[in-house]
């Protein structure tokens, strides 16, 4: 009995360095930009409202023209796909650290298991 608990604590352990390995891995490959983040958030581009030279004929129009023209201005001065970008980071981030830890508890009952 003794010997299985050994066996179960050196696996606990050793999934427990393999996660957090992963996880870092993973981590570098991201951050050095070998591999794209997970995308949970996303940009949609929207085409043209109404053709070029014509004139919005109502309100709702007019607005949706405003918000185009505001959007092209703020593109000139942020890209479009930055604060995605970020938050995607941001979420890894988190998801990362979740992983680390986690991987950190399995590990340490893997080392409890083993000086039984």
């Amino acid at each position: 009995m003794e010997l299985a608990i050994k066996i179960l604590g050196w696996g606990l352990l050793i999934v427990g360095v393999v996660i957090i390995g992963w996880t870092l891995f993973s981590s570098y490959n991201i951050f050095t930009g070998k591999t794209a983040a997970p995308e949970v958030f996303k940009v949609e581009t929207e085409g043209v409202l109404t053709p070029e030279g014509s004139f919005p004929a109502s309100p709702a129009e007019i607005q949706k023209e405003t918000e185009k023209m505001i959007g092209e201005q703020l593109k000139k001065i942020l890209p479009a796909d930055t604060i995605p970008k970020m938050l995607n980071l941001a979420v890894w981030s988190m998801l990362a650290f979740i992983l680390i830890f986690g991987g950190s508890q399995i590990s340490s009952l893997g080392i409890k298991l083993i000086k039984k």
